[in-house]
């Protein structure tokens, strides 16, 4: 029997995007599943945890909702650090927040400061499609920016009906949760042959192996 625990999961979410177009309905939706018809504004951020499964694993999310506010902008460097992953939404009603998209993933990384920005999980959301008969971007618009900028992950969702919802929120903390692991596997990586490569010059230089001696001592203690 192993008495070994599973390092608990942890991902940092960070909703950005224009204000109105919806990012506090999304996650109220995805946390509560309830709607709220008039949300006031978000002022600076806000943040809240969920607990999800995620290949039978329990992750926990904190989901950050910042503001859209231009006032606000200047936090983000705050707000962005530590982040996992980020969540863009924009109104397909409202193009100009469509427009707004990229400058917002561009922002992130430049303030957020993080590690690969290349192979940074972004979930790039139209919300409002129940609003259809208002749509002012198509869904090809969508998919073609985010296939120009590095196929960004993308869906079009609507927080009044909880369509695609949770998919949208699971396919980014999914990814999140992957690009964790395989950090954490290139660090071990890492690791491992720096200790081989330790070994073997104390080898060459006649050195206790330094590695083998707190193993055996380990060993002992067990004893």
């Amino acid at each position: 029997m192993s008495f070994t625990q599973e390092k608990k999961c942890f991902i940092k979410v960070v909703a950005i995007g224009d204000s109105g177009v919806g990012k506090t309905s999304l996650i109220q939706m995805f946390e509560n599943s309830k709607f709220t018809e008039n949300f006031k504004p978000t002022i600076g951020a806000d943040f809240s945890n969920k607990e999800i499964t995620i290949n039978g694993r329990v992750v926990t999310l904190q989901i950050w909702d910042t503001a859209g506010q231009e006032r606000y902008q200047s936090l983000g460097t705050a707000f962005y650090r530590g982040a996992d992953c980020c969540l863009i939404v924009y109104d397909i009603t409202n193009s100009l927040s469509f427009e707004n998209v990229i400058n917002w993933k561009n922002s992130f990384l430049n303030k957020s400061m993080v590690v690969n920005p290349e192979g940074f999980p972004f979930m790039i959301v139209g919300n409002k499609i129940d609003l259809e008969n208002e749509r002012q971007v198509s869904l090809n618009e969508g998919e073609k920016v985010c296939k120009q900028n590095g196929d960004l992950l993308f869906t079009e969702a609507s927080a009044r009906t909880n369509q695609n919802v949770e998919i949208a929120f699971q396919k980014l903390a999914a990814n999140a949760l992957k690009r964790q692991e395989e950090m954490q596997k290139s660090l071990d990586e890492s690791m491992q042959n720096r200790r081989a490569q330790e070994r073997e010059k104390n080898k060459r230089l006649g050195r206790p192996d330094k590695q083998a001696g707190q193993t055996q001592g380990s060993q002992c203690e067990q004893c």
